[in-house]
């Protein structure tokens, strides 16, 4: 391969000139011919014996040279990229601008970065403003605990109470009939879930088993089915089994039974750490969607090619692919499911990539202008991290992902740390002192999330 060119030319792109010797290219037609030959019919020939002149003159000198060319060209590319330094960030055109038995040459229009500008990136009004843990938040968790650990006893001695369970046959009527899908048979319902018609479930309470007896309500206006909406219906109902919920209390046994603290103190005290930090990461997340948003609009220079945002595109898909395949889906059968298509798909993640690729070249670009780097330490370090991260073997993790990469992304890191860390008060804030939020009680364990909370902005 010999490059004859590379410059650049309009729109963030490079044009390649590259040839191919007429020695490397009559091995590439030989090589086709010996491929080809044995599905190659010619009179006063055996199938797959005819000699390669035979076959040229029959259909043309040149009969092999396209498929040869096809065969040659990506090694071609691949040594003009590297010999020019040129780093695509998509599908190159190609074009043959002459080809015959003294050889071939390739023109190849590649999309590469663009020269962006950004300013400004300091000082972009933003605010991290973190939630105080509520009194209400600990209370429900604890209550998805408490219920996760409860138990049922049958209830024989006494009449369904709401916030029992109780298991029923029943029939609705309209006007006497019975309609569709008005009755059941041994079916358990929460007294006060809601789960039926508004006065069904008030109306249980009271009963014991064994019972028969009408329940009469009169369906919501919008109800579902139209021929019931806003008609008068009784259901006959028998109730065949109470139960109560019995919750555990809230005490220091109650602690050592689902946690590893040994009094309750403690482990409403973690909770109250866990909501903290929980506030800390959707508070970072927040902080940041509002400077990626600033810096894509700060983002300036050269017209960003189409073939980088089609890029970013196909790699949301394979990660959404990927995740589906976790779960134990693929995309066609999502498609089935949904009803979507591919290129429905594509548009929905179209908006995402274009921010995701505008984000990463004004980071890129912020990161070149304060002359961030990382040592080959702080690479080793990252891939040790990646690789306790995905529960891989550092070395494999090495595999997949070249130490320029992984110095790239730390960088890019970087600069996202520098702009957050450099974010200016919104206006209205700074025209008015807000009150102080009333501080949560801390424990060792809170404690320990406010001391980590800046690695997790890393995070």
């Amino acid at each position: 391969m010999t490059l004859n060119k590379a410059e650049k030319a309009e729109k963030s792109t490079y044009a390649l000139e590259f040839s191919v010797d007429k020695e490397t290219f009559e091995k590439a037609v030989s090589k086709v011919y010996r491929k080809q030959v044995g599905s190659i019919n010619i009179p006063g020939f055996r199938k797959g014996k005819a000699p390669r002149s035979v076959i040229e003159r029959m259909y043309g000198k040149g009969v092999f040279y396209e498929d040869a060319a096809n065969d040659l060209l990506p090694d071609a590319y691949e040594a003009a990229l590297a010999e020019s330094g040129i780093k695509p960030v998509g599908r190159a055109e190609f074009d043959i601008i002459s080809l015959d038995e003294n050889g071939i040459v390739f023109s190849a229009k590649v999309p590469v970065k663009p020269d962006v500008t950004i300013e400004g990136y300091k000082g972009i009004e933003a605010a991290k403003v973190v939630e105080p843990v509520t009194d209400a938040e600990i209370d429900n968790e604890l209550k998805i605990v408490r219920e996760r650990n409860s138990r049922e006893t049958e209830i024989t001695d006494a009449p369904a109470a709401m916030g029992n369970s109780v298991k029923i046959d029943f029939e609705g009527f309209v006007d006497g009939v019975a309609f569709e899908g008005g009755k059941g048979t041994d079916y358990n319902l929460k007294l006060g879930s809601g789960s039926f018609i508004p006065g069904f479930e008030e109306q249980i309470a009271g009963h014991t088993i064994g019972e028969e007896f009408d329940v009469n309500v009169t369906f919501p206006e919008e109800y579902h089915a139209a021929e019931l909406a806003g008609k008068p219906a009784v259901f006959k109902v028998t109730v065949k089994a109470i139960t109560q919920i019995d919750l555990p209390e809230l005490d220091d046994d109650f602690a050592k039974d689902v946690s590893e603290f040994d009094t309750f103190a403690e482990y409403r005290a973690d909770i109250e750490a866990k909501i903290l930090k929980r506030h800390e990461g959707a508070a970072e997340s927040a902080l940041e969607e509002t400077v990626i948003k600033a810096l894509c609009e700060k983002l300036g220079g050269e017209e960003i090619p189409e073939a980088m945002y089609e890029a970013e595109v196909e790699n949301q898909l394979r990660d959404y692919d990927n995740r589906l395949r976790m779960q134990g889906l693929d995309l066609n059968t999502y498609f089935k499911y949904t009803g979507m298509t591919l290129d429905t798909l594509r548009e929905q993640f179209r908006p995402q990539a274009e921010s995701f690729v505008k984000t990463r070249l004004a980071l890129e670009k912020i990161a070149e202008l304060e002359s961030l780097s990382f040592t080959d330490e702080d690479v080793e370090a990252e891939y040790a991290r990646l690789a306790e991260a995905y529960g891989m073997d550092a070395d494999a993790i090495k595999g997949m992902i070249p130490a320029e990469s992984v110095a790239e992304d730390l960088k890019v890191k970087a600069a996202m740390e520098l702009v957050k860390s450099n974010v200016a008060a919104p206006a209205a804030e700074k025209k008015a002192t807000k009150p102080r939020a009333k501080k949560a009680k801390t424990t060792k364990a809170a404690e320990e999330v406010a001391e980590t909370s800046e690695e997790n902005k890393a995070e």
